[in-house]
């Protein structure tokens, strides 16, 4: 490995590396080598790159590395759609923070204000956030966001797809001053593009990991199931794996799985919006340590997700459309591995299966199976990659 291709030779501060060696993290991902450099020079940066690709120290080591130690409040704020991708940045970024004396806190809905508002009067330095939380404290005066020195705005794409574009543009418009604007999206058109204009100053643009690398990356299996058997064949696909996340329609047909399927002897749990805040921090945390083999989840629930190694994703319910599926699937392959993605098929949903394929481009086979089929050992050996 040359000196370039180590996060030293980006440029990344000797106590930053440090902490990254002590964590086993010594290669950096294509959108770190890309976007490092130029927001090291506080150059705003775009970066266009799918969930799971390695963003959050592209844009958190930069940060970390320039704020000013010298100074005391929120400094520095990271812009995130949902409140399990807030806890994971906050805790990947904890300890590279502390290297360097700067305190992080995350805040987000669902979770008591009272303990938010106490924490932050304290004094915090980065903030990562939710758009509605972080402005409900704003309009309690508790977080001003107008001295910022830096600010980043993850997954863009997926804050205009859950409506949270406008409370963005609010936060934004109300920082004052010379800053430095980072943006991540999978996406850089429509929306997103407005915002890249409005509110970043010529940056520097980025792009790795298409939708389409993500394809590649996987395998897919399309599975003909009878409702009876449903529930069957999802465990016996999960007992192959280590780590398999799968996807309901509705909240409630994530909890009926999840029971269902820890009556078949899977350790598994659901995950939704109904769910008390740490009953689901509970189950993330649990899956993430591999305690739990399965995560039930609704799309809304799994947006933001970020959970290493999931080696399996099963669409339980077939997906909406080809981006749901994609998002879905995403949730495996990160990083250039390898995954599986398998779509269960009831007898009336072959239409919507084969219409899916056609959005995707893929053309494979639905194979009937029950429960006791010997190939559900093995799915890669099931059938062609493709018909």
């Amino acid at each position: 490995m040359t000196e370039q291709e180590t996060f030293r030779g980006l440029g990344v501060a000797d106590e930053l590396v440090s902490v990254l060696d002590a964590r086993g993290i010594d290669a950096p991902f294509p959108i770190q080598s890309q976007t490092i450099p130029p927001a090291l020079l506080r150059r705003d940066v775009c970066g266009k790159a799918k969930t799971g690709s390695g963003k959050t120290l592209a844009f958190g080591l930069p940060i970390l590395q320039l704020l000013d130690t010298g100074q005391s409040g929120v400094r520095a704020l990271v812009l995130v759609p949902t409140r399990e991708l807030a806890v994971q940045v906050h805790d990947e970024l904890e300890p590279l923070g502390a290297a360097r004396s700067i305190s992080l806190l995350a805040v987000y809905g669902g979770a008591p204000i009272e303990k938010q508002i106490a924490r932050i009067e304290k004094g915090v330095d980065m903030i990562v956030a939710t758009p509605g939380r972080l402005i409900d404290l704003i309009d309690r005066k508790v977080v001003s966001v107008s001295g910022l020195q830096h600010v980043v705005v993850d997954e863009a794409d997926r804050m205009a797809d859950m409506g949270f574009l406008p409370q963005v543009e609010w936060i934004l418009r109300h920082v004052e001053g010379s800053h430095q604007t980072l943006l991540f999206s999978a996406t850089l058109d429509g929306v997103v593009d407005t915002l890249i204009k409005r509110y970043q100053t010529d940056p520097s643009m980025h792009e790795v990991d298409s939708g389409q690398v993500s394809i590649e990356h996987m395998q897919h299996r399309f599975l003909a199931v009878h409702q009876m058997d449903k529930v069957k064949v999802a465990a016996r696909i999960a007992n192959t794996s280590d780590k398999t996340m799968m996807f309901t329609a509705t909240k409630h047909g994530a909890d009926r799985l999840a029971k269902a399927l820890n009556d078949e002897g899977v350790e598994a749990a659901a995950i939704h919006g109904d769910l008390r805040q740490n009953l689901r921090e509970r189950a993330l945390r649990q899956f993430g340590d591999g305690e739990l083999s399965v995560l039930v989840a609704t799309d809304v629930a799994a947006r933001g997700i970020h959970v290493d190694d999931v080696g399996t994703v099963i669409h339980y319910d077939p997906p909406q459309d080809h981006k749901a599926y994609l998002h879905r699937s995403g949730r495996t392959a990160r990083a250039g591995a390898n995954g599986l993605a398998v779509t269960l098929s009831l007898w009336d949903q072959e239409l919507v299966i084969r219409q899916l394929q056609r959005r995707l481009g893929l053309e494979a086979d639905i194979i009937e199976v029950f429960s006791n089929d010997e190939r559900l050992g093995n799915l890669s050996e099931l059938i062609p990659e493709t018909a």
